[in-house]
């Protein structure tokens, strides 16, 4: 019998993890519940360490390239009124042994799946079911049960199943409430040409084409700007505390909620008219997300199954480092897992998701701290001067050797004491 791996949920996490566990005598089937595997439109950006494993430990050079990426090329940081106080370039950063990077999300969902279904890699490709709601899991016995009464097992459950994840409240017996930040976020992308025709002082500025991640920053919101689809389109986020907000984001919390152009024009009042231009061009696609994340977990491990991504660590955005967590979970399972063969004995299961856990939680339980605290306010309350650092951490983030490597380090740290 081969190795039968169940992944619940068909997002980055998912495909990631199936990218990661593909091998000979392995069967791998990807659980989704929409009827229509898909991305949202927005951006979204891999920094360093997880690209570094897509193209080099997994790979995907060729694969990826399909996906359009931008290679960031540093951060521009802008005050409230628009002026330029500080760059931070990125392509220095030869240590990271990668490259920031920036997608459209639905064309880097599209290139993982390519990898993880395509006949071209080692082992069967992986099997996606779509309109496949996982309502329970029996972590011990290796089992769930779906939306339409069928029984699966596997010898391996991996929970990709996002922030309201199903199978976490299964592995700690327990539901766990997510936290709100006191953030949320407007969201829309607008076309490169779009803003060249009708926001021509924007792009004066803010050069659009460029690859480069613009930030905007006043005390109570920011803006966080960059280029996808190889620069042909641009993407927004206004982030906004809670209490500015005169909508109810609650009411809808998925990225068709759809926010208020007019509130998101009073939130920001005081920045230049010239940015605000950008703003009036969204019709339909301007997205309102309240942002929240999780509390570290006390494990992401029971029996048979694991949590990875959002469903075990979600953090903010304020990093970039949510999807580059996820493949580093991702990574980690392909790595302790690498040499079993056949059917694992279910003792075999636990030790090595054990080992999983153990290597994974200190370091994205930190950068979970590490991106509440980029949350906070980036001036001085009545100031204008920027202290925002987005490299602040950046060291710790990127500088990440692979699950293996990270572990034997650890393993000699604790030796030394």
């Amino acid at each position: 019998m081969p190795f039968q791996t169940l992944i619940v949920g068909g997002g980055i996490a998912g495909l990631t993890a199936a990218i990661a566990l593909r091998a000979p005598g392995r069967q791998i089937t990807i659980l989704e519940q929409s009827r229509l595997l898909s991305e949202v439109g927005a951006s979204i950006s891999l920094q360093a360490n997880a690209s570094r494993i897509l193209d080099k430990t997994w790979g995907l050079g060729d694969v990826l390239k399909k996906a359009g990426g931008i290679v960031d090329e540093g951060f521009r940081i802008y005050n409230a009124d628009g002026q330029l106080v500080n760059t931070i370039p990125l392509l220095s950063k030869t240590e990271y042994g990668g490259d920031r990077i920036m997608y459209h999300r639905q064309d880097l969902h599209k290139a993982l799946k390519e990898a993880a279904t395509t006949a071209d890699r080692d082992g069967l490709p992986a099997n996606i079911r779509t309109a496949s709601r996982v309502v329970s899991c029996d972590c011990e016995a290796g089992t769930v049960l779906l939306e339409s009464g069928e029984q699966l097992y596997a010898d391996l459950i991996v929970g990709a199943d996002g922030i309201h994840s199903v199978i976490r409240g299964h592995v700690l017996d327990g539901n766990v409430k997510t936290v709100p930040t006191g953030l949320s976020a407007y969201r829309f992308m607008v076309p490169t040409s779009t803003l060249e025709s009708h926001a021509a002082e924007f792009c004066e500025h803010i050069k659009p084409r460029e690859p480069f991640t613009s930030m905007m920053v006043a005390h109570s919101c920011r803006l966080i700007m960059g280029p996808a689809r190889e620069c042909n389109t641009y993407s927004v986020v206004g982030l906004v505390p809670d209490e500015r907000m005169n909508e109810d984001p609650d009411k809808n919390q998925s990225w068709t909620s759809v926010g208020d152009l007019n509130q998101m024009l009073e939130t920001f009042k005081d920045f230049p008219e010239w940015v605000k231009e950008c703003f009036k061009l969204v019709e339909k696609d301007l997205g309102l997300w309240q942002l929240r994340d999780i509390d570290p977990l006390t494990t992401w491990t029971r029996g048979r199954a694991i949590l990875i991504g959002d469903a075990a660590h979600a953090m903010l955005p304020t990093q970039g480092q949510g999807a580059s967590q996820t493949v580093e979970d991702a990574e980690a399972l392909g790595a302790f897992l690498s040499d079993v063969k056949d059917t694992p004995s279910k003792e075999t299961i636990k030790q090595r998701l054990q080992n999983v856990f153990d290597c994974r939680y200190d370091r994205a339980s930190l950068i979970q701290r590490y991106s509440r605290e980029a949350a906070r306010p980036g001036t001085e309350k009545g100031s204008k001067e920027v202290k925002m650092k987005p490299d602040e951490f950046m060291d710790y983030n990127c500088m990440y050797p692979g699950a293996r490597e990270w572990h034997r380090r650890h393993q000699q740290e604790i030796a030394s004491f």
